[in-house]
């Protein structure tokens, strides 16, 4: 277990927010996960497990334990006329686990595709993109209970998997019993990749694709280099601009409030869910609402793709986590004012 003082952040955090850690462990093993629950020295302070930072806001320096999660790996666990099971360690990127699995001629993740992050975050944030969410392809997972060092084993149902929500999210409460934030941290990931496999074409943007190709059949490959094109072409590099990808989740509501959006703005991007409610494009809303290319301070909105929020600097001449969240709730208190929808942040703010 290496435990450093005084660790800058920037380069940990997909923003390129400037910010320092009091102190960090980086966690290569299970081992070092477990130490870091039960060493003395450590005992007591306030835990903030790290992974890719790219779903993160600092808004200052971080004063709990940074867990850095750096475990690796990737195998197949198992392999049925059913499925492929297949394992990744939490410190693994997700694209190139996208990436690996194709090469291997395991289909199942490719609409997933370019999503950044670890692979230990994915879990945490339910992530999910053009019609198929983690927990569509969700086995099982590992963690350690950071009060006491256990190994933890977890299904599914045991995660509570909601949009872009997760017992990793909640603390315990009698809403949410199982809640693990702060407590728990992912080690290992498990999906299950089915057979047969079968194309998700059924967001507009892929549609697109099938329309301009003439392709009706694609390929798992085909789909993953459709997926990283249109994302690409909508989303900022984080290497070259600092962001955190979509920055609000895509509110949800009734029939009746939809109709009522769409009887005095028709062009509202909305979809219908399989309850009958409707979720809504809030990068449309944010739009709307005049908010694409503005700025406050450093932080600014994509020109490309307004639910994106960007870093228009670098270094200590760049954004500061102040001006992310104040641009972000003048972003929310223009849409309530427009439409009655209250736009949730997807970063955790730290």
């Amino acid at each position: 277990m290496l435990v450093e003082k005084n660790v800058p952040l920037q380069s940990c955090n997909s923003f390129g927010i400037v910010a320092k850690a009091h102190t960090l462990v980086r966690v290569r093993t299970e081992d070092d996960a477990r130490a870091a629950a039960l060493d003395p020295a450590l005992s007591g302070q306030a835990r903030f497990v790290l992974g890719g930072g790219t779903n993160i806001v600092l808004t200052g320096d971080v004063r709990p334990l940074v867990l850095k999660v750096e475990i690796m790996g990737r195998r197949l666990v198992s392999e049925t006329d059913r499925a492929w099971v297949v394992e990744a360690g939490a410190g693994e990127s997700w694209h190139e686990l996208v990436r690996w699995t194709l090469a291997q001629g395991w289909p199942g993740l490719e609409n997933m595709a370019l999503i950044p992050g670890t692979v230990g975050a994915a879990p945490v944030q339910n992530i999910g993109a053009y019609g198929v969410e983690l927990q569509d392809r969700f086995e099982s997972l590992e963690a350690i209970d950071l009060h006491n060092g256990q190994t933890l084993t977890l299904d599914a149902s045991q995660c509570g998997f909601r949009y872009r929500d997760s017992v990793f999210k909640h603390l315990p409460s009698s809403q949410q019993a199982m809640g693990l934030a702060g407590r728990a941290l992912i080690t290992r990931v498990r999906l299950r990749l089915p057979k047969p496999w079968e194309p998700e074409l059924g967001y507009l943007d892929l549609q697109r694709k099938v329309q301009e190709t003439g392709s009706t059949q694609p390929s798992a490959q085909q789909i993953f280099d459709w997926v990283c094109a249109i994302r690409r072409a909508k989303l900022p590099d984080p290497a070259e601009i600092g962001n955190a990808g979509s920055f609000f989740k895509n509110p949800t509501v009734s029939p009746e409030q939809c109709a009522d959006i769409i009887a005095r703005d028709p062009g509202i991007v909305h979809y219908v869910l399989d309850d009958g409610t409707v979720k809504l494009a809030a990068g449309w809303l944010i739009d709307a609402c005049g908010w694409k290319g503005k700025s406050i301070g450093m932080a600014g909105v994509y020109d490309k793709q307004a639910l994106v929020l960007i870093n228009l600097g670098r270094g200590e001449s760049g954004a500061t986590g102040g001006e992310v969240m104040t641009l972000a709730k003048a972003i929310q208190t223009s849409v309530y004012e427009r439409f009655g929808i209250l736009l949730e942040p997807e970063p955790v703010v730290v």
